[in-house]
């Protein structure tokens, strides 16, 4: 199903697969529009699963726990983000498929936001699982650059009778069709294949480092993630957990643009990105945010 967005393939696939009430797992830190989606559409238990402290990988013990609590209503729906946003961790092929499987032995669905596949480093590769559990969200919008175009879809198993039905009905509600010249580029883009972006992704790799280099005030093991997607994942000292704060205290006095973690489930974190700019353009935007850290540290935010 070809979708407005990724973000409307994940609202379309809420309303499909949800009814008021229900439980749904995320872990933290989890991608705020996710968490707005069941919280717009009547989603009245999230459950916030925790992660590796370490890689930022979701907690499958815990969710084992929760998928297999006979006390409990098991929840509809598990979901993750592979690689990561805001974490930009990355889910390997083994535990991505013991997650499948647990969800598959509770009766839960599974869906997989795949909207950086295209992003990785390190050799890393991204995978994609398929099953009558599973419903895959792609995004044109990043893997090939049409921000703004608005185009991705949702790979959902058709052997699951009435699910594309239900789907459709709400595709018609809200934006009935992707725009038509998005997905003429899309299809563009599909012929001319992924070879263009992976060629071009790799030239944010010395953006991560630019950033890497610009969080070291924080101290060595203050910044995670970055194995895919576009992000770094960093804790800020410990007398900083307001980070909305140092947020706009960022903005306003070193003109440099975060995330707080608070918006992703972790309070005292900053998601930073390293997409969007030309190295000379990161190179100035990452000195400011060196400064603004050093600032922070020595003399707090004055």
């Amino acid at each position: 199903m070809v979708t407005a967005g990724a973000n409307q393939a994940f609202v379309n696939l809420v309303l499909t697969l949800c009814d008021a009430g229900d439980s749904v797992v995320m872990f933290a830190p989890y991608y705020f529009n996710a968490y707005m989606s069941f919280q717009m559409t009547g989603v009245t238990d999230i459950l916030v699963g925790p992660s590796n402290p370490k890689t930022l990988q979701p907690d499958a013990d815990w969710l084992e726990n929760i998928l297999m609590n006979k006390d409990k209503p098991v929840p509809k729906l598990v979901t993750v983000v592979n690689p990561g946003n805001p974490s930009g961790a990355y889910i390997p092929l083994p535990l991505l498929k013991r997650i499948s499987d647990l969800c598959k032995a509770a009766g839960a669905w599974l869906v997989v936001d795949n909207t950086y596949e295209y992003f990785m480093y390190d050799g890393l590769e991204h995978s994609c699982i398929e099953d009558n559990h599973i419903l895959n969200i792609f995004s044109f919008s990043k893997a090939y650059g049409m921000m703004g175009w608005r185009v991705g879809y949702i790979a959902y198993p058709m052997e699951v009778e009435g699910l594309g039905a239900q789907l459709l009905k709400v595709q018609d509600n809200i934006p009935i069709c992707a725009s038509i010249i998005g997905q003429y580029l899309a299809l563009y883009s599909l012929e001319v294949g992924p070879q263009w972006i992976k060629g071009r992704v790799q030239d944010l790799v010395k953006n991560r480092e630019i950033l890497v280099k610009a969080l070291s005030p924080l101290g060595e093991d203050a910044v995670k993630g970055g194995e895919g997607a576009i992000y770094l994942w960093a804790k800020l000292p410990d007398k900083y957990s307001d980070d909305f704060e140092v947020v706009r205290w960022l903005l306003n006095k070193h003109g440099v643009v975060v995330i707080p973690g608070s918006a992703s489930g972790g309070p005292g974190y900053i998601r930073i990105s390293f997409g969007g700019l030309k190295e000379p353009e990161c190179e100035v935007a990452a000195q400011r945010l060196k400064n603004g850290l050093e600032e922070l540290l020595k003399d707090g935010m004055v």
